[in-house]
């Protein structure tokens, strides 16, 4: 019959023709409904879908109450299936295994025995090992079910009947949320607090003009899931409330705890919603294998029955904040959660705003109480009616019993009851079905009471429903005693915090010193670490040297601010201040390696702080030989992680040191041998980044650059040998009045051409030991002193006084015959200096030799 048209109707009898794109089209379009209607999405009004509800109220029908024994599993799903639920087993269990556990509701409602899974996502055991009962909080579902305030259908064959909706006396809906897809439509409703939400109807069935912003405000701030977790932001809470849709980030609760060996580790205590434990644990071990999240040494999930303890241990180097962080942005401990608050409304799927959601529970109750009462009103007056009846059979007992006993059949005793006493039929029906022991035993006293009682209760009634605000009141007191039973403590945090963070936002704005070894150990501590003592004191161990090693360079900056790394090579290296590990006061630091990209004989040789990298600033730099050269400092505000090039060197040269200016400072250098240059920043033109330079100071054979500064940090000059002897004197010639009246001048360092030799500035020894490191400074900051043995002493400026250039200073910390000043930082003022103590622990058993401290010697005795 191909290429021939044949009515289908002409075939077989009975059936038409139709398109079947028409079939299709209607087909589809009844399942779609069938599926949205019937099995995936909720009812505004109790909150269930419909294999949910048959479930509960297949259980209730069974008597399966909190009080009963737990029955299996599997003859649950059996009655469930037979009588309501037409569909697939697994379905069913799976919808009841959900219903049991605590980590998918808010607040369970089935109290399951046996596995019932995990959040590691292990499934339930077989339904045949299982059992279950409803809970507690369950029954307020079905609670005056009987009292005909739902509406009951027939099921799929007609032989039993189920309600169209449960009765639900708490909003499930809003409580446990929902999830379901559909056709063409989903729903992701989050769960919430029941003491919160229960504020919220009462509040919204006084007022049901509030809005979703004056809801959130002050009675429901926003979903509480059952795995705890912290809510950031609340804006995305808002948008669910205002218009049923939004998008809110949940993160996991976590500790930093510290350990031994100054090391720290993660601790994870909550989980965000519907996350996988085990999955997120393996998720973090994968990251660290593909080394995208750098830092973790080990994780651990030390889980159990008290709660959730999955732990993250820190490599030592790593600052736990930055590390959980990167954990945040590349793993489910933060997840963002879809809210769709999609159900049936009247039937129709709608997506509802909270306030509408919060409205549709609140006249459902009113319509649940409107209808208990009238059930409860007709059925007082009907037994009142018959307790009237039985009073008057009981005043003319003698009577009653004569007519009863004399009439042939019921019918009989019936006309006569309501011909001699005025009985109707019902009264008589219920005097007739009383055995003769019965009615002759009948109590008058406990008719009246039950009378009067039964008057009352039909009084209260008449008036609950004599007005809508009365049932509402009612509705509230029942909610009230309801929250009372039920209502506990909110489970998820809400923070204002925002959901994306920058590592460097975690870390505090702080100051820091950052030190630096010969061997190239480098390490930060707090600026505050070092108390500041009095001048000669012998300080404290500051840092661990291994091997012969000594400290080289400090440097006094701020977390948040960029460390410029210069080498031997004359290459330019960044990292943040806060980058630079912590590894406590006596630590010994981490290879500088670690951190920077240097090659195998590359060291750093200086280090510069820069908050900002303005066009007229500048870096100098200095050589060992004397040879200086000026650079524009915005040539270095990019940097690659693998460097640049910053200074050309000559041949036999090394970079001793940089120094930031603003193009107008006085320069000043010195030497080994105790003598001074100073000259104008200007005399040195501006060159690129791979030029060698100009000649700065005329060195004497045998000495080398120890030491160079600019005005920029001060108007004197302090100088420190490496014996630990120093002075403080005036960069240029200062008279000075004395509190006697008297004046006095001193000599400051006159201003030469650059590549002059330089006037003495210190007069060395072999008792101060030679020239080490020269600064200018205000003389309101603190000296902080590190020896090569990594002694740190931390002293105010002001205790030490101003002498002649051509001095040779005063002990600013006593160093022993084993060691010498390695480096000097200028930092603020501390307040309180300590009073002098004995060396720590740690810093004897490295400095036994210096039990006790050299006589100090006064400026005054020792001016020319």
């Amino acid at each position: 019959m191909f290429g021939q048209e044949a009515a289908v109707s002409g075939i077989i009898p009975g059936l038409t023709d139709r398109e079947i794109t028409d079939e299709v089209r209607t087909a589809f379009l009844d399942y779609s409904m069938s599926v949205i209607v019937s099995r995936a999405i909720p009812d505004v009004r109790d909150g269930f879908k419909p294999v949910q509800r048959r479930i509960i109220y297949g259980m209730n029908e069974m008597g399966m109450y909190p009080t009963s024994p737990y029955k299996k599993c599997a003859r649950i799903v059996g009655d469930v299936m037979g009588k309501y639920h037409p569909h697939g087993d697994s379905a069913i269990y799976g919808t009841l295994v959900r219903l049991a556990q605590p980590f998918s509701l808010r607040y369970p409602l089935v109290d399951g025995h046996g596995n019932f899974g995990s959040v590691d996502g292990d499934e339930a055991a077989a339904m045949r090992y299982t059992e279950a009962r409803l809970n507690k909080l369950a029954m307020e579902m079905v609670r005056d079910i009987n009292c005909d305030t739902v509406n009951f259908n027939g099921n799929y064959d007609g032989s039993e009947v189920e309600p169209e909706v449960l009765p639900c006396r708490f909003p499930n809906l809003l409580v446990n949320g929902s999830q379901g897809i559909a056709v063409g439509m989903a729903t992701n409703m989050a769960p919430h607090n029941l003491s919160e939400t229960i504020d919220a109807v009462i509040a919204i069935a006084k007022n049901p003009d509030l809005t979703p912003a004056e809801i959130m405000q002050s009675y429901l701030p926003g979903p509480d899931f059952p795995t705890g977790g912290v809510i950031l932001g609340r804006q995305g809470i808002l948008d669910a409330y205002q218009t049923g849709t939004g998008t809110i980030t949940i993160r996991s609760k976590y500790h930093i705890e510290e350990m031994e060996n100054d090391k720290s580790r993660i601790v994870v205590t909550e989980i965000p919603y519907q996350v996988n434990k085990a999955n997120m644990v393996t998720q973090i071990g994968q990251l660290v294998r593909d080394k995208i999240v750098d830092g973790i040494t080990d994780v651990r999930d030390e889980s159990n029955k008290e709660g959730v303890r999955v732990v993250i241990e820190i490599r030592r180097d790593c600052i736990p904040e930055v590390v959980a962080n990167n954990l945040l942005k590349h793993t489910d401990l933060q997840v963002n959660f879809g809210i769709i608050n999609l159900c049936l409304e009247n039937g129709e799927p709608k997506t509802l705003p909270i306030n509408a959601l919060l409205r549709d529970y609140s006249d459902f109750q009113v319509e649940v109480l409107t209808r208990r009462t009238r059930f409860l009103l007709k059925k007082d007056t009907d037994r009142h009616h018959i307790v009237i009846g039985l009073i008057l059979a009981h005043d003319n007992i003698d009577q009653v019993i004569a007519i009863i006993r004399s009439s042939k059949d019921d019918a009989e005793s019936t006309a006569r009851l309501n011909e001699a006493f005025g009985l109707s039929e019902v009264q008589c029906q219920a005097i007739l079905a009383m055995t003769l022991r019965r009615l002759q035993g009948i109590e008058q006293d406990k008719l009246e009471a039950e009378k009067q009682k039964l008057e009352a209760n039909i009084a209260e009634y008449n008036r609950l429903l004599s007005s809508r605000d009365n049932i509402v009141d009612l509705l509230i007191t029942e909610l009230t005693e309801l929250k009372e039973k039920f209502g506990d403590r909110r489970l998820t945090e809400i923070s204002d915090a925002a959901a994306d963070i920058e590592n460097e936002d975690l870390i505090p704005q702080k100051n820091i010193i950052i030190a630096l070894t010969k061997n190239g150990y480098i390490k930060r501590v707090d600026d505050d670490t070092f108390s500041a003592q009095h001048r000669g004191g012998r300080g404290i161990t500051g840092m661990k040297t291994v091997g012969g090693d000594i400290v080289k360079l400090i440097v006094h900056t701020k977390t948040h601010t960029d460390i410029l790394f210069f080498s031997s090579l004359g290459r330019v290296y960044r990292l943040r201040g806060y980058q630079v590990p912590d590894s406590g006061r006596v630590g010994k630091g981490m290879p500088a390696q670690n951190f920077l990209n240097l090659d195998k004989e590359e060291k750093v040789v200086a280090i510069v702080s820069c908050d900002d990298y303005p066009e007229d600033n500048y870096l100098l730099f200095v050589s060992k030989k004397g040879i200086v050269k000026r650079t524009s400092l915005r040539q270095f505000a990019s940097i690659h992680s693998n460097g640049k090039i910053a200074v050309g060197l000559k041949d036999g040269d090394d970079l001793f040191d940089v120094k930031r200016t603003d193009g107008q400072a006085i320069i000043s250098l010195a030497s080994s041998n105790g003598k001074l240059v100073s000259f104008m920043e200007g005399d040195v033109r501006d060159m690129g980044r791979n030029a060698a330079g100009v000649k700065g100071m005329n060195l004497d054979d045998g000495s080398e650059i120890v030491g160079a500064t600019s005005s920029l940090e001060g108007d004197k000059i302090l100088v420190l040998t490496t014996h630990g002897y120093g002075k403080i004197s005036y960069a240029k010639d200062t008279t000075i009045t004395m509190e006697d009246g008297s004046t006095r001048t001193y000599d400051g360092y006159r201003l030469t051409s650059r590549g002059a030799k330089g006037v003495i500035t210190i007069k060395t020894t072999s008792k101060t030991g030679d020239l080490c490191a020269v600064r200018a400074v205000n003389g309101e900051e603190d000296l902080l002193v590190v020896t090569q043995s990594g002694i740190v002493i931390r002293t105010p400026i002001s205790e030490i006084k101003i002498a002649g250039r051509n001095t040779q200073g005063v002990k600013i910390i006593a160093v022993d015959d084993r060691t010498k000043v390695a480096s000097i930082a200028i930092i603020p003022h501390s307040d309180e200096p300590e009073e002098d103590e004995a060396i720590d622990e740690a810093a004897e058993e490295e400095s036994p030799a210096s039990a006790e401290s050299e006589p100090v010697v006064t400026p005054d005795a020792l001016d020319d």
